[in-house]
């Protein structure tokens, strides 16, 4: 994963609405053809309407016309790396099963994942077929 995702992730992190949580949140998608979509979190007063940085980015992406991904970087204003919230695995699931994540933090830290370790087994339109 190129320093320049993660870089594109600490910048979109600056542009994050968190004012009930404090806790900034970058995400910087790259498509098969080498396009980066960022995203940030955006809270709500009403807490479940917030979202997350992640489906941000890759609601963004597809909306552009994106389909396919090649990677994701994340970055959070805190001591450790957070890998993305149950939800925004499943969603990501959808378009990229296997997708590398590497979460890095504004004090130096990083941790890298692949999202197929982070959500074994995802529900699939295959479970829907089989309904």
């Amino acid at each position: 994963m190129s320093e320049s995702l993660v870089e594109a992730a600490r910048e979109a992190m600056t542009r994050a609405y968190a004012p009930y949580s404090g806790y900034r949140v970058g995400a910087a998608l790259e498509t098969r053809d080498g396009t980066v979509i960022v995203g940030c979190n955006v809270e709500n007063a009403s807490y479940p309407a917030g979202i997350c940085a992640e489906r941000v980015a890759l609601s963004a992406a597809v909306a552009q016309g994106h389909r396919e991904f090649s990677a994701l970087a994340i970055c959070v204003e805190a001591g450790s790396p957070a890998s993305p919230c149950g939800i925004c695995r499943q969603v990501l699931a959808e378009f990229a099963p296997a997708l590398p994540i590497t979460s890095a933090t504004t004090r130096g830290a990083r941790q890298r994942w692949t999202l197929d370790a982070l959500l074994p087994a995802p529900f699939t339109s295959a479970v829907l077929r089989d309904a």
